[in-house]
């Protein structure tokens, strides 16, 4: 694309009536709109009639406008356009658009504006109509398809002319046997007339075939009407066991049901159970818990009565707290165990050996033991060494 080249196109546009005003800078950029609306308007103005559809909305569309174009363009101004700078609609279609805005300046120039009413009679003789002729070349484009095909195998069925032309040859020259000839001929005769004779054969069979088949048909349906009745006798005829049978399933059903109402109970109760040992082992662990703080709290208040007792400076005071601790000692040995007979009761057999350890039994203390008691248990014990 040249500068001069957009300046002659536009010039030239003017020149020849464009209505619209074209500018070089149209065609910094693609513009396809701009481009299908000159191309169709030249082709307009160089034959009138043409009908090209005007459609370009589509990619599809714009191809086929462009084809169509340059196919009228070919078939009736001898001018080759290049469709894909066309399509490209920038300044590169402006060479192609200059091929044809040429020859109808040119022509323009030549015979002036007085012999274009003659121009158009005659063109008006030579319509052309590239819509209704697509389905024509599409036939066209077939036909030189096939004409290419069949002219290859000619060329090369001609190729071997040379050989065939040699045994075509040979075997005209040589000369007939009347006898060869006449035996084979028999032999082909005697093979037709075998053929024909298998032909009648299958034919009679037909007739026996038919007959055949006819009768095993009629056979059939025999059986079928037979088959019929002993089915509906049988629907009918209420069987012997039958009564037995219905008996049966009802007292199934009923063993079912109670099956089904134990089975819902086994599996209640054992939901109880399982919910039941949880929570006694739950009241298991408060009561071990509980032990355990009693315990601790039992070592805590010994550390300090040891730790009083070693504090005093004198041994008389030191014996007046042995005698006070003494007394103490009588005074709260019988708490605990009172409170601890009072809890054991109903229990007989059971020995309890009280220790700093927290008093344990000569058996183990039951998991069922209730937390109540144990929480008891404790604040007796408190109760005794406070």
């Amino acid at each position: 694309m040249s500068f001069r080249d957009l300046r002659n196109f536009t010039e030239m546009m003017r020149a020849l009536g464009y209505p619209r005003h074209i500018s070089m800078e149209n065609f910094r950029t693609p513009n396809f709109g701009l481009v299908s609306e000159v191309l169709l308007w030249l082709v307009k103005r160089y034959e009138p009639q043409t009908d090209i559809p005007p459609d370009v909305d589509t990619e599809q569309d714009r191809v086929f406008f462009i084809k169509a174009i340059a196919q009228f363009m070919a078939t009736k101004a001898h001018i080759k356009l290049n469709t894909k700078k066309l399509y490209q609609a920038d300044g590169y279609a402006v060479k192609e658009l200059l091929k044809i805005t040429s020859v109808l300046y040119n022509a323009m120039k030549t015979k002036g504006m007085e012999g274009s009413e003659i121009v158009e009679e005659d063109v008006n003789k030579f319509k052309f109509d590239l819509g209704s002729k697509i389905a024509d070349l599409k036939a066209a484009r077939q036909l030189a398809s096939e004409i290419t095909s069949k002219g290859a195998s000619l060329y090369d069925l001609l190729g071997m002319e040379v050989e065939l032309r040699e045994m075509r040859t040979e075997a005209i020259a040589r000369p007939l046997e009347i006898n060869e000839t006449e035996k084979v001929m028999r032999i082909a005769i005697k093979e037709i007339l075998t053929q024909v004779q298998k032909t009648k054969d299958l034919l009679n069979n037909v007739a026996s075939d038919e007959a055949n088949l006819e009768a095993k048909i009629e056979k059939r349906k025999l059986e079928l009407e037979r088959n019929r009745k002993r089915l509906e006798t049988l629907q009918s005829v209420r069987p012997c066991f039958m009564d037995e049978y219905e008996k049966t399933e009802e007292e199934l059903q009923k063993q079912y049901d109670i099956y089904l109402e134990k089975f819902q109970n086994l599996t209640y109760l054992e939901q109880q159970l399982e919910e039941h040992h949880r929570m006694e082992q739950e009241r298991f662990e408060e009561a071990k818990n509980t032990l355990c703080l009693i315990q601790n709290k039992l070592k805590e208040e010994e550390k300090r009565l040891l730790k009083s007792g070693s504090n005093d400076d004198s041994d008389i005071d030191i014996q007046e707290d042995d005698e006070s601790d003494s007394e103490l000692e009588e005074r709260r040995l019988p708490k605990p165990r009172t409170a601890m007979e009072m809890l054991m009761q109903g229990r007989p057999g059971k020995r309890i050996v009280g220790t700093m350890q927290g008093g344990d039994s000569d058996d183990n203390v039951s998991p069922l033991l209730p937390s109540a008691v144990l929480c008891a248990l404790g604040l007796a014990v408190i109760d005794g060494s406070g």
